[in-house]
């Protein structure tokens, strides 16, 4: 793609803003088509000057320069920009020195982003964690581990907010107050899937929502694959935890090596459907992954430099109850898992798996020097101590 300039704006004039979205709003005008035009008039407001007869002579079809010189698409303008200003939702275009550096090199960047919360996320460097909708608790577990750990070393988790693996990832983030990214398939007032409601609004006030569709656009399916390529485009690479061989997740991978970004794949049990896709991408050449450092590694060193002088800097803002926690005495509290609290504890981890849920019933009869009550108990507190999770149907894992 040819160059575009990009002058120091942060702000569009409101009439600046009405010709884009304008330019947004034309039918069947894509993204490499838009970016053509822009070479050639420099701005939408140019543009939307010209007449039929010079957009036919740029290889327009008929219908298309006659929707774009009558100027048509202004009525649903207005209405975007209305909704920009109700919803507190940002336009980034892509000559805005905010728009993702990294996104503006791929093949077919959005001519403009849809955003709400902080803008500062869009340049900083950012890895994605892709994979399945239905995840198993191994999966589960992956994603919040390198969601929790990417984010401590200062990276921004990237993802599509999708149920499973996604929400996982973002939700896991969040829990260590890192920070994140959502890229929606739908427009960045319409929450998909619903449930995702309170996340997205945590998201908002905490990390940053994206979409290339304009607010109201509706969760189409063929809108998801196109989301995809922005997940990956504002990544230095993607960590793939499950899916199918077919998946989102996979397009996800493909799109990221067709940008040039590194490829991670998180291994899992061969007999498992969900584990076909991250290793057949490790046979074809991805990197395996079991921590976060495998990731930080194949990292450029610039963006390594970035991330430890943020690091750096976040210790030295830190208060000390940041970054550890003490105990009444004021040495350091005891870790969960090495806590002599009892035999109950020690047994009950014991039969605990971290891929594999264990039922109550199945620790009631294994450990039957002890009663049903003792068990929940003993449960309850490593729960609360963030070493056991229940899951639903009487179900435990042990934490990652």
């Amino acid at each position: 793609m040819a160059a575009i300039a990009t002058p120091e704006l942060t702000r569009l004039t409101p009439e600046e803003e009405l010709h884009w979205l304008a330019l947004r709003m034309v039918p069947g005008l894509g993204p490499r088509r838009g970016h053509d035009l822009l070479e050639k008039f420099r701005t939408p407001v140019a543009l939307f000057r010209a007449g039929v007869s010079d957009l036919e002579g740029l290889g327009l079809s008929g219908s298309l320069a006659r929707t774009i010189a009558s100027g048509c698409v202004f009525e649903d303008a207005v209405r975007q920009q209305e909704r920009l200003k109700a919803t507190g939702t940002t336009l980034v275009t892509v000559v805005d020195p905010r728009y993702p550096a990294r996104l503006r090199e791929i093949f077919d960047p959005p001519l403009m982003l849809f955003t709400r919360g902080r803008n500062d996320l869009l340049n900083r460097v950012a890895v994605a964690i892709v994979g399945t909708r239905a995840p198993s608790a191994y999966g589960t577990l992956a994603a919040e581990r390198f969601g929790k750990d990417l984010a401590r070393a200062g990276l921004v988790i990237v993802s599509g907010m999708a149920r499973g693996i996604d929400t996982s990832a973002h939700k896991a983030c969040l829990e260590v107050e890192g920070d994140t990214v959502a890229v929606f398939g739908s427009g960045v007032d319409v929450i998909y899937p619903a449930e995702n409601r309170r996340l997205a609004e945590q998201i908002a006030q905490k990390g940053l929502l994206v979409s290339e569709f304009p607010l109201g656009s509706p969760s189409y399916p063929q809108n998801f694959p196109i989301r995809n390529r922005i997940v990956s485009g504002m990544s230095v690479g993607v960590v793939v935890v499950e899916g199918a061989q077919y998946s989102g997740s996979a397009i996800t991978a493909r799109l990221a090596m067709d940008q040039g970004r590194e490829v991670f794949a998180v291994p899992g049990n061969i007999t498992s459907r969900q584990s076909w896709g991250p290793n057949l991408l490790i046979r074809q050449g991805a990197t395996l992954v079991q921590e976060w450092q495998d990731v930080v590694e194949q990292i450029n060193p610039a963006d390594r430099r970035e991330l430890s002088a943020r690091h750096a800097a976040g210790l030295q803002d830190a208060k000390p109850n940041d970054q550890m926690a003490l105990g009444e005495d004021g040495n350091t509290a005891p870790d969960p898992l090495t806590d002599p609290r009892g035999r109950l504890r020690q047994d009950i981890l014991r039969n605990l798996a971290f891929d594999k849920p264990t039922h109550l019933d199945h620790l009631i009869e294994v450990l039957d020097a002890y009663s049903s009550s003792e068990l929940i108990a003993g449960l309850f507190d490593l729960e609360l101590d963030g070493v056991v999770r229940q899951l639903p149907g009487k179900q435990y894992i042990k934490v990652w």
